[in-house]
């Protein structure tokens, strides 16, 4: 008898005898791979209108995290890495300096490359003074040497390496200034701010590493893998995903691999699939982590190009039956239309929900708001469209290309509502997630996973199910 395949709107969760006093009891922690822990289970896709390092430091600060893509130069991957690692910490341990004979014009320059608001001026590795952005107000002549306009040392406050954050808050506090760099033999060994500070109370359940600063992933394809790898590991990313469009391969298997080889002290996330096959495979090569989806994205036509994949539901329910065996956390890619899909997802076996659909179309994603017949949207690549293996053609050659590229398409373009801030999405997400897991008679993630109870249901069952927003008939 053929396998039946099902996705998120062909079941429902069957309500239990809830526990919990409120939803807001729910716990909701849980991994993204073997050692990466995440405060909420969301994690923004790989995807170049997705994940920058603007939303990728959004979704940290929330506690998810996000995967800056590949589809770029190494140099530009890191960057954006980079840029999330040095959001905020407890301490900057190499804050970014310049020597005194620097012009104004090239200190200015570094801050924006770099997006900080300070300098530290060191000669001969010590601290002589320190560059802001007061230093070079209404200032003209930006040949002038940074030395000449830059707050010396000897009116800085410092403190030795070492110093606690509670000792750095009081400090900062008594004498009103907002940076405070740490010296060790009068050398600089760190730097602590208040804006860190700030930070790091204002968003207390963002996804942290053991030195403070935001969590982080990156994408890594089969083409530069282990030298992409490297780089980005060395840039300090917490996890890399290996993001293949079929990874049930030899090929895939091979890279993962040299990747667990070269770099076994980092967990190393894999994808995608969809069957208890490839997960077995995939787990005995060495993955921390599967991601699963074969074509379930809005923006992916693999399904109707290739004729290949499972539904999402049936295929994440295949993949966790395996993993869970092996204690590896599965992330569920694409399919997920609302927050109820979330919730599907996770009680099927997912720990994560990994997404770029929900995510497209905030202020944190890449790309300009487009107005169109006075509505406003963004614009929503499938990573294997034409545009957008277009637009990689043109940067790898440095220039316009007007003719048709002879590239093999399974995905497309399109436009998605302009959605405000991402945080405002997370919420929403995470209010169904909780009532989900409530509704399940559970209190954590892994609770929902045991008490979980579906059933099928038929088209009319989903139709019932939807939106009362619009007029019915009686």
């Amino acid at each position: 008898m053929m396998k039946l395949g099902l996705t998120y709107s062909d079941v429902l969760l069957v309500p239990k005898k809830t526990v919990l006093k409120s939803r807001s009891e729910a716990d909701i922690k849980t991994k993204f791979t073997r050692n990466i822990c995440l405060n909420i289970p969301l994690v923004s896709s790989n995807m170049k209108t997705v994940t920058e390092h603007k939303l990728a430091i959004a979704m940290a600060r929330e506690g998810g995290l996000g995967i800056i893509h590949q589809f770029g130069t190494i140099e530009e991957q890191v960057k954006e890495v980079r840029k999330v690692k040095r959001s905020t910490s407890h301490i900057i341990e190499n804050p970014i300096c310049i020597e005194p004979t620097a012009t104004i014009e090239m200190s200015v320059k570094k801050m924006v490359e770099e997006g900080v608001t300070s300098l530290l001026i060191i000669k001969d590795q010590e601290l002589v003074g320190i560059f802001t952005s007061k230093d070079y107000l209404f200032e003209d002549d930006l040949s002038r040497p940074v030395s000449e306009v830059m707050t010396p040392k000897e009116r800085l406050i410092t403190a030795p390496y070492g110093t606690t954050l509670a000792e750095a808050k009081t400090i900062l506090h008594q004498h009103r200034i907002e940076k405070l760099p740490l010296l060790e033999n009068e050398k600089v060994r760190g730097l602590i701010t208040t804006k860190d500070i700030k930070k790091n109370e204002y968003w207390p359940h963002a996804c942290r590493d053991e030195k403070g600063r935001l969590r982080v992933g990156a994408a890594v394809g089969v083409k530069d893998t282990v030298e992409r790898a490297k780089i980005l590991i060395e840039a300090e990313a917490d996890v890399i995903v290996l993001d293949i469009a079929h990874a049930h391969s030899d090929f895939a298997i091979q890279r993962l691999k040299e990747l667990k080889l070269n770099f076994p002290n980092t967990d190393i996330m894999v994808g995608n699939i969809a069957t208890a096959e490839a997960a077995r495979e995939l787990i005995e090569a060495g993955a921390d982590g599967l991601k699963v989806g074969i074509g379930p994205s809005p923006v992916c036509t693999t399904r109707i190009i290739s004729g290949s994949g499972v539904p999402q539901f049936t295929a994440v329910q295949d993949v966790s039956s395996v993993a869970q065996k092996y204690g590896i956390p599965v992330s569920a890619d694409g399919g997920m239309a609302y927050p109820g899909d979330v919730t599907k997802s996770l009680a099927a076996g997912a720990s994560t929900a990994y997404s770029g659909k929900f995510f497209a179309g905030t202020d944190e994603s890449p790309g300009m708001i487009i107005i169109q017949d006075g509505r406003r949207y963004k614009q929503y690549i499938g990573s294997a469209s034409y545009e957008s293996n277009h637009l990689r053609e043109e940067k790898s050659l440095g220039k316009e290309v007007k003719e048709r590229l002879n590239v093999f398409v399974e995905g497309v373009s399109s436009l998605v509502d302009y959605k405000g801030s991402v945080s405002e999405v997370i919420k929403s997400i995470i209010k169904g997630v909780k009532s989900g897991i409530s509704y399940c008679g559970a209190r954590n993630i892994t609770e929902m996973q045991a008490n979980a109870e579906f059933i099928q249901i038929t088209s009319a069952g989903w139709l019932e199910s939807q939106s009362r927003g619009k007029k019915t008939q009686e």
